[in-house]
């Protein structure tokens, strides 16, 4: 192995953690915790092994992470080709992995990579998963047990990205391997890989991307949508391919190893999680819209990717350490995650945070991982079709995880599993995710507000739920498609044989509530989704609930869950008139604890006073209309992180000082001109004009759309862009910035 340019450099360093070993048994059983051992006492320090700084605090992370041109990617792809394939395979090639690149190189070809991992292709993707996840566990289902990692979470990542890479089976075992060289290459820039395996690793590496280099000559100029013929036929301005095939299929590779390992990781260790965690994997069972919660719970307690790494191009300090120009730093990504300082209670496996994605298990920046959609997508889907069908399956008690040992990537090569074969049958008589109910009672709770109990005729019981819960309800619409609307559940969800909705007639609306009111009468058959919950009511000791209008529903439920658990509460309802509020019959009955604020009597609710002051272990929720949410928001702001819980009828609309107005975008390299309308963005006008632009996101996070400003100046509202990147004012994410105010035209490199 060659280290660059450290072996000139004196090799020891201070702090160092003596505690700590990348490469002993209690860092592959909980990399995090092995970490946040060394944490406190020593959040910057050198570690020998890896001659490198390790930066273990969220927020030193997140800076080194956010600024490439102080710490380059550069040192990533550093790897010590072998003489006799240089002449095939140089370093300045290996030089050019999408994970070891700085702009401009990186964006080039990441813009020509990321066209095959999109979103809106991803998600489009996901019944294709699910059929493969069903059909994987056909095979083994009736065994009663299986290597997971194998027979499973690596066998669905891994159809998958072939069908992405359009290759077919007779790929697959160069595939499998190519997955695990990589990996390899890529850690022999810090870690030793000693003979013979490094040149068993590079031979192999080396013939795959052969094989590789002509796939990707045989789909030049090709219009199939798999990734590899995407990059294949994308072409420069001038004609001339925008990339290079040794580098496709370098490219390719790292997608082998990325798009499988990685995700399959996950969905190994969200098994384990949810074994330790029992009550997190009967919600999700209950609750199939969790899953995307486990998954991302899973990748912020143990990231598959424990660190990345970068290299200082000058020196710098974090947390009070001296680092030289030319040292490597490894980021702690999964001491970061777990960092008390960013996230309460970070070493519980908890699904239900309020904030899910507030994690850097994709790393940040312009090197937020590539194929995240892929990973959210894929790994939300194979958990929970692996549970539809086998509810009780658990890993096996082992005192001996079986890893292949690598600090960068510590990948469990094995993880035995067993189940009930009875689930198999009950599987099969699993109602749908739909349910075709009755309306069992219809009563007036008040004057534009329709109680509607939902059951089975037959009184069985239905899915659980739990406050907070919603369901979508498919209303008639004559000879149209259905209307399909969320109500809120509002009565006890200790009930399994009905639902209760509350549904407001809006008489501006758009038609749907009007048919409910209309066509949905006692005797009536209506299609309901099984519930979803994204407004659960977390443990507290104090509840502070706030209700406007029909937004009293979720509430309800809230209400009846606090007294169970014996919890403090008290709840401020307000509404037009005293005839227009629903449900005051049931609130009675909890006396004081209720007020009773009807506008046309008291005036507005007295949110100010209401949140005056700060209170100790209490959670505020509330529900409502758009203005009595702003108000609870700003009112509440000096609460602690996390206090006030809210559930919108609508997306919350950005704030700004001033209107945004309508301006002129050119695409320079089309010569295009198109007008942005004040409420559209440039990435939607410009899909509209038929333009080639990509995005994933679309909320200037993951910087998919980043796009060169050559004149005009930019309106910055990504989350990509330091604060001196947005004063350079060169690129602009276009799905979310927009023409500063005295700047009518934008001229953008596209």
């Amino acid at each position: 192995m060659t280290v660059l340019q450290d072996n000139a450099r004196p090799m020891g360093r201070c702090p160092v953690a003596h505690g700590f070993d990348a490469m002993g048994d209690d860092y592959y059983h909980d990399p995090a915790r092995h970490l946040a051992e060394v944490r406190d006492a020593t959040p910057v320090f050198w570690y020998p092994y890896l001659n490198a700084w390790i930066v273990t605090k969220h927020e030193d992370c997140l800076t080194v992470l956010s600024d490439w041109q102080t710490y380059s990617s550069a040192a990533n792809s550093a790897a010590d080709v072998p003489a006799k394939h240089r002449d095939i395979y140089p370093p300045e090639l290996v030089a050019k992995m999408i994970v070891g690149q700085d702009p401009p190189g990186h964006t080039d070809a990441r813009s020509v990579a990321q066209r095959g991992f999109i979103k809106e292709r991803m998600d489009r993707l996901q019944p294709e998963i699910e059929a493969r996840a069903h059909r994987i566990i056909d095979r083994f289902e009736t065994k009663g047990s299986a290597n997971l990692l194998e027979e499973y979470s690596l066998e669905l990542t891994t159809q998958t990205i072939m069908a992405l890479l359009g290759l077919g089976y007779e790929h697959e075992a160069m595939l499998r391997q190519l997955r695990d060289d990589l990996f390899a290459v890529l850690s022999s820039a810090h870690e030793p890989l000693p003979e013979p395996k490094r040149s068993e690793v590079w031979d192999r590496f080396v013939a795959a991307n052969l094989v590789l280099r002509g796939i990707v000559d045989s789909r030049r100029d090709s219009d199939a949508d798999d990734i590899i013929s995407v990059m294949a036929s994308a072409r420069n301005d001038d004609g001339s391919w925008a990339l290079p095939t040794p580098q496709i299929a370098l490219h390719v590779s790292e997608f082998a190893a990325a798009g499988t390992d990685t995700t399959a990781q996950a969905m190994t260790n969200a098994v384990i999680f949810l074994a330790e965690n029992p009550e997190a994997l009967q919600d999700a069972i209950d609750e199939p819209e969790l899953w995307s919660r486990v998954f991302e719970e899973t990748v912020r307690r143990r990231p598959s990717s424990t660190f990345t790494s970068r290299r200082a191009t000058r020196d710098v300090e974090l947390s009070g350490i001296k680092i030289a120009a030319g040292d490597m730093i490894w980021i702690a990504l999964a001491s970061a995650n777990t960092d008390p300082e960013h996230v309460d209670r970070p070493f519980e496996f908890d699904i239900h945070r309020p904030n899910p994605t507030d994690h850097l298990a994709f790393t940040a920046g312009r090197h937020t991982c590539l194929g995240n959609p892929l990973a959210r997508v894929q790994g939300t889907t194979g958990l929970r079709v692996l549970f539809e069908r086998l509810p009780s399956l658990r890993p096996d008690e082992t005192d001996a995880p079986d890893f292949l040992k690598m600090a960068l990537l510590p990948v469990r090569r094995s993880l035995n599993v067993h189940w009930d074969v009875a689930d198999v049958e009950r599987s099969r008589e699993r109602t749908i995710r739909t349910v075709n109910l009755q309306v069992l009672q219809r009563t007036e709770a008040s004057d534009c507000v329709a109680a509607l109990t939902l059951g089975h005729p037959d009184g069985g019981q239905l899915p659980h739920w739990k406050a907070g819960a919603h369901v979508d309800v498919h209303i008639p619409n004559g000879e149209l498609e259905p209307y399909v609307r969320q109500y809120s559940l509002s009565s006890d969800s200790e009930e399994r044989t009905i639902y209760r909705i509350g549904v407001l007639k809006e008489v501006a609306g758009r038609g749907g509530s009007a048919a409910v009111h209309e066509t949905l009468l006692p005797g009536s058959r209506v299609t309901v989704s099984w519930p979803r919950n994204n407004f659960r009511l977390s443990p507290a000791g104090k509840y502070l609930f706030i209700a406007g209008g029909i937004g009293i529903t979720p509430i309800l439920a809230m209400i009846r869950e606090a007294e169970r658990a014996g919890a403090d509460w008290e709840l401020t309802y307000g509404g037009r008139t005293r005839t227009s509020m629903a449900f005051l019959d049931e609130l009675a009955a909890y006396g004081e604890k209720v007020a009773i604020v009807p506008q046309d009597e008291f005036g507005h609710v007295d949110l100010p006073g209401l949140l005056a002051e700060a209170r100790a272990d209490t959670l505020v929720y509330a529900c409502g209309p758009e203005p009595l949410l702003r108000a609870a928001e700003e009112h509440a702001a000096h609460w602690p992180k996390d206090s006030l819980r809210l559930e919108r009828f609508a997306p919350k609309s950005v704030e700004r000082t001033a209107p945004d107005a309508p301006f002129e975008v050119e695409f320079a390299e089309s010569g295009t001109v198109i007008e942005v309308g004040a409420d559209e963005t440039i990435l939607d006008a410009a899909q509209k004009a038929g333009l080639p632009v990509i995005s994933s996101c679309k909320t200037g996070t993951c910087g998919t759309c980043e796009t060169p400003v050559l004149s005009g100046r930019a309106d910055h509202r990504d989350s990509i862009l330091s604060a001196s990147e947005q004063e350079a004012n060169e690129t602009m994410m276009i799905c979310v910035s927009r023409a500063a105010g005295n700047c009518p035209r934008l001229v953008l490199g596209r």
